[in-house]
Formats: C-alpha cells, sequence, structure tokens
C-alpha cells in the first residue's frame, strides 16, 4: 500500500528551518509523502525574515488545483496565509475535500516579523475556520484570534473556548519548568503536559507539531492520540541539537519514536 499523500500549504523558509521545508522534512520522517503549494517566499533566516514575495492568488489556486488532481491528500496542513486573496483561494479548494485538515494560523515568525495581514486574519475567522479539523495557535496568535490577554493557564482554557472550534492552544511562550498545551474538542479541555527543555533550537517547532498532527490524523489516529503522539515526537526532536543559527536555532527533524 502506498504512503499516505500530506499537502502542505505553506510558505517557504530560505534557511530550511521552518514553513515548507520543516513540514516536508516531518511528514517524511513520519512514513508519508509530502506535496506542497507554496503560498509566499521568504528571504529569512534565525535572526530574522528580510523579505517576503507573494505570489498572485491566482497562481496559488492552480498549484491547489494542480497537485491535488494527482495528489489526493489522505491530510492537508495549513501554515502562512499572507493575505486575504490567498486565504480565499485556499478555503475554496477545501471545501471540496473530505480528508483532515489541520491549520496553523502564522502570523508572526519567532523572530517577531509580522507574516500575515489583518485582514487575512478576519477572512480566515471566517472562511477556513469552519472547514478544519484542528487550529493549533500560540499564545500571541490566540490573543489575536480571541482577543484576550492570556497570562495564566485559566487564561488559555477561557481561549480555546472563545475560540469554540477545535483547537490545541500551544503554551510553550510561557516560562516556567513545564511546556503545556491545551486541546479542545468536542465541549471538552484535555492539558497535553510535558516537561519544559533547557533548549532554543526552536524555529519551526510550530511548524513541525501542526505537520506531525496531519501526519498521524492520515495514518488513522484520532485527533487526541494525533496530538499526543505528535507532542511526544516534538519533544524528541528538541532533544536533537544541530547548533545552526543564532538565536533560535532549527530542530533536526528524525524517524518516528
Amino acid at each position: 500500500m502506498p504512503p499516505p499523500i500530506i499537502l502542505t500549504i505553506a510558505g517557504s523558509d530560505s534557511s530550511g528551518g521552518a514553513g515548507i521545508q520543516a513540514d516536508l522534512k516531518t511528514i517524511a520522517a513520519h512514513g508519508c509523502y509530502g506535496a506542497s503549494v507554496i503560498t509566499a517566499l521568504t528571504a529569512q533566516n534565525t535572526r530574522g525574515v528580510t523579505a517576503v514575495h507573494i505570489p498572485p492568488a491566482e497562481f496559488l489556486s492552480e498549484q491547489l488545483r494542480t497537485t491535488i488532481s494527482d495528489f489526493p491528500p489522505a491530510a492537508v496542513k495549513i501554515g502562512m496565509l499572507p493575505n486575504a486573496e490567498c486565504v480565499r483561494a485556499v478555503a475554496e479548494t477545501l471545501a471540496d475535500l473530505p480528508c483532515p485538515v489541520v491549520l496553523d494560523p502564522v502570523m508572526v515568525a519567532t523572530s517577531g516579523a509580522r507574516l500575515a495581514e489583518s485582514e487575512a486574519v478576519q477572512v480566515m475567522l471566517q472562511t477556513l475556520f469552519p472547514l478544519v479539523s484542528l487550529i493549533t495557535p500560540n499564545l500571541r496568535e490566540a490573543e489575536v484570534l480571541c482577543d484576550i490577554e492570556i497570562k495564566t493557564a485559566f487564561d488559555m482554557a477561557l481561549a480555546v473556548k472563545v475560540i469554540g472550534y477545535p483547537v490545541l492552544l500551544k503554551g510553550g511562550h510561557f516560562g516556567g519548568d513545564e511546556a503545556n498545551d491545551l486541546l479542545y474538542f468536542d465541549g471538552n479541555a484535555t492539558w497535553l503536559r510535558a516537561k519544559r527543555l533547557p533548549v532554543t533550537d526552536t524555529h519551526g517547532t510550530g511548524c513541525t507539531l501542526s505537520t506531525a498532527i496531519a501526519c498521524n490524523l492520515a495514518l488513522g489516529h484520532d485527533l487526541m492520540e494525533s496530538a499526543k503522539l505528535a507532542k511526544a515526537w516534538l519533544t524528541g526532536m528538541l532533544k536533537e541539537k544541530p547548533d545552526f543559527g543564532v538565536p533560535n536555532g532549527p530542530l533536526m527533524h528524525k524517524g518516528t519514536l
């Protein structure tokens, strides 16, 4: 039996640590086949983003049509959608796809660079959120989505309910000894707990986690198990230290647990 096809729709990271490049590495590590549709080209490294080139939305739509017609995905991961036109193009395509979709609402890079226009966020809320299986924001992205300042675990619990859709709210930006995420779906919230590792190689962790969840869904796991497996695998990858770049180097993507 051929491996499941995972389609990643995201931006390109010229340094290879995040975006399409991290997604394809993650997909390969999970024994799946990766197809990719690129929403933006970025010139970036671990220090920051120096330039972003956004192809026309018509070209994005053509990439989607051409790829899906020959490589029907078992799951889809969505990352950087830089403007409203890109969001609409992706939403129109996903409306006809029967497979699980994981949306990582990439708005700000680890370096602090803004990667999505404000209008894109609003259109995402209106058109994409109702279509996806899971949304994976970090704390800052969740604050934008639900207009709540998130400073505590209680705030996280409130935020996922305000967002309303199935969501894995990543708590890694909190300090302390733990890096706990909150998974919410079907009206229930479950903490996925982990000890914080003393590492700085975190460039692309959000892309990697959301793609790993999509892979596990395609491999037949339910949402809860997919999130748990992905978090455990990412924790393992954080222990590998390629020591590229400063201050936030990339992961070293390897095989599954």
